[in-house]
């Protein structure tokens, strides 16, 4: 899978920077052809020599050859690579990857390029989980960068916690994994270009009075993940949202913020009938109150009883008036008989498939970074998935409306 890929190792002054060494030579075995580049405080760590002869290629520090003035070009750089790998990354190189700040060579490169860009940390735990670090590395993701999540392990201050960069064989394996789903991913873009999909997200919350209301926990990050995945693919995307803290940076992607229920029926209504198909991730209220009161509700030592009435069932209304070339996802999150309900759901619905969830499942459900499902389709046909990150798990869902169409 990595034969004849090219890539750019960064190295910044990290403890790990070891590593490097052994990365580089897994990375030649596998017949790939390195370039390196390293910031200043990495040579206090490993010899430029070292990796140099390793990877058979000069190893580059500087913007110019200090020998005869030669200009190390960053662009060119960032042209040539398959893919640009960062480890170890440091927090302090992380977080100026994060907010564009181009003062060494690695960073330049890393501005200019347009191959894929993996980046494993390599921190004490303490700097890892600060919130600062844990910020820009969310700011890296929302741009697309692949973080390897650090080892957890004895450090070299002493402690003992998540910060070790991955062993380099572990960093091989995701390589080859990454590449392995770009050529799906290609396919996926293949198949779904020129795609107009309507996606809801996030919860939906229904006034109680003009302070409080009745909602979930649910935090959209499903919602978006597929969201973006869709627009990665090459589709435009229509994504109608509930009250969430996240953002979408793809162009393609339309948003639609909406409150209640009732909100988000319309513009459900009043898009999908030009959509190619929706995926209703949103988690809709199913009751709102009958009566909200127009003035704050006061604290009494009474009972409080409120009259609910049913909200408009968004995903109903899109199946009944759907076409036969439109394809419509929904979900099901479940605590008891999953299967179940879920085979029921589509029936009632007029699913084409429907993605389950089970609350018994550790690291499912709401405000999550992972997911767990079993996709279930009108023709009683099941694919059950392991745990993952909610953007694989999209990506899965995605790959499914493709063979759909």
């Amino acid at each position: 899978m990595l034969k004849g890929k090219k890539f750019i190792l960064g190295v910044t002054g990290s403890i790990a920077a070891y590593k490097a060494a052994i990365l580089i030579r897994l990375l030649i075995k596998k017949e790939a052809e390195v370039k390196v580049i390293m910031t200043r405080y990495a040579k206090e760590f490993i010899t430029p020599l070292t990796l140099a002869t390793l990877s058979k290629n000069p190893v580059l520090v500087e913007f110019y050859n200090p020998e005869n003035g030669d200009w190390n070009s960053h662009v060119d750089m960032g042209l040539w690579a398959d893919a640009f790998i960062v480890a170890p990354a440091s927090a302090n190189t992380i977080a100026k990857m994060a907010y564009g700040i181009a003062d060494n060579l690695l960073l330049t490169t890393y501005l200019s390029a347009r191959c894929p860009v993996i980046v494993s940390p390599a921190m004490d735990m303490d700097m890892f989980n600060h919130s600062s670090t844990q910020k820009n590395i969310a700011l890296l993701k929302e741009a697309g960068v692949l973080i390897i999540e650090p080892a957890r392990g004895d450090l070299a201050s002493g402690l003992s916690g998540k910060g070790r960069m991955e062993e380099p064989e572990t960093i091989i394996a995701a390589l080859e994994n990454f590449f392995k789903n770009s050529g799906s991913k290609k396919k996926l873009h293949e198949k779904l270009t020129g795609k107009t999909i309507l996606v809801t997200a996030g919860p939906t919350y229904e006034a109680l009075d003009p302070i409080r209301f009745i909602g979930n926990h649910s935090s959209g990050k499903m919602g978006y993940a597929i969201a973006e995945e869709l627009a990665s693919c090459g589709v435009k995307v229509i994504l109608v949202s509930g009250p969430t803290s996240l953002t979408v940076s793809n162009k393609e992607i339309e948003l639609i913020t909406i409150t209640s229920a009732h909100d988000m029926y319309k513009i459900c209504l009043k898009h999908f009938p030009f959509c190619d198909g929706a995926v209703l991730s949103a988690a809709v209220s199913d009751f709102k109150p009958k009566e909200p009161s127009q003035n704050k509700i006061k604290s009494s030592a009474n009972n409080l009883i409120i009259e609910m009435e049913p909200t408009k069932d968004i995903a109903a209304e899109l199946g009944r008036i759907k076409t036969g070339k439109q394809i419509l996802a929904g979900f099901a999150l479940e605590t008891d008989n999953e299967m179940e309900n879920a085979r029921e759901k589509i029936r009632k619905k007029n699913f084409d498939f429907i993605v389950l969830n089970s609350l018994r499942d550790e690291g499912a459900g709401f405000k999550t970074d992972t997911n767990k499902i079993t996709i279930i389709d009108k023709y009683n046909k099941s694919e059950k998935y392991e745990l993952k990150s909610k953007r694989k798990v999209a990506l899965d869902i995605v790959a499914k409306l493709a063979q759909i169409f």
